[in-house]
């Protein structure tokens, strides 16, 4: 009787505490389940919150190739670097001689010459030697029959001018292919970012970025045009880091020359410093 009791009062007692389990239980999965819900939409909403900060970041962040910000390119034209050299659409554009009078007569020298000739080499080739090459024919010629020689001088001059002319257009910088552009623009920039210490000096930090840079922005405009050319973009990316690096090292050795060579080159400091994805 005792027995029978104690068991049918247990399993009241086990029912009851189930049924209040169950019920306990239920509003407790129901008020964490909102909990990780609101979580969810707060995590949302804070992930929504840094892209969009992350790409207004992105739309003011200088190019690691170009080194300027959007819309910026200005800075790129005023910069030393895009003044001294040469581009193909400029050679197009431009007078394609300038008359000069020389001794021998009026000579249409080119504005822009091929082979690295100016200055005293150019003074040299149109000025002084063709005047010396007609004497010296003349000189030879008058040894053997000096009425001869006087009747030839003027024949002699103009052979030397129409020979003048004709070598102009040979060393014309529109004549060259794509390498003689870039090797005149290689020694612009040499003398350009070189000091007058030594105006030819290829191995100075400063040339060095100037010529990575060179490079950098004619590879890019290359890879814009063809844009289906994977092979130099692996290229391009050991360019950037290799001019990150050159100018990592000058920023460490002189701040002050480092500081006035990002301007000369239109870079912005973000665009070298850091980690540089492209």
């Amino acid at each position: 009787m005792l027995h029978t009791t104690l068991a049918s009062t247990s399993r009241v007692v086990l029912a009851s505490s189930r049924r209040c389990a169950a019920l306990h239980s239920s509003s407790i999965l129901q008020a964490e389940a909102s909990r990780k819900q609101a979580s969810r939409v707060i995590k949302k909403q804070n992930i929504a919150k840094k892209d969009q900060r992350q790409h207004e970041a992105n739309l003011h962040k200088p190019s690691p190739v170009l080194g300027t910000r959007p819309g910026d390119e200005a800075k790129w034209q005023n910069c030393d670097l895009a003044k001294v050299i040469v581009k193909e659409s400029d050679l197009a554009t431009s007078e394609p001689v300038a008359p000069v009078d020389l001794t021998i007569g009026r000579v249409n020298i080119p504005k822009v010459m091929n082979y690295g000739i100016s200055g005293e080499v150019q003074e040299q080739l149109f000025g002084h030697l063709p005047y010396l090459s007609s004497a010296a024919a003349v000189e030879s010629l008058s040894r053997h029959s000096p009425e001869m020689a006087k009747g030839k001088l003027e024949e002699g001059v103009e052979r030397e001018l129409q020979k003048a002319n004709l070598f102009a257009k040979v060393v014309d910088l529109r004549n060259a292919n794509a390498a003689g552009i870039a090797f005149e623009n290689r020694r612009r920039i040499i003398a350009e970012f070189s000091t007058p210490e030594n105006p030819f000096d290829p191995g100075r930090t400063e040339v060095q970025a100037a010529l990575l840079t060179y490079k950098i922005r004619n590879l890019w405009s290359h890879l814009t045009t063809f844009k289906r050319d994977v092979g130099n973009r692996r290229g391009l990316r050991k360019l950037v880091h290799q001019r990150a690096k050159i100018l990592k090292y000058l920023k460490h050795s002189n701040r002050d020359r480092y500081d006035a060579l990002l301007e000369r080159l239109a870079l912005e400091p973000e665009s070298v410093e850091g980690e540089l994805v492209i």
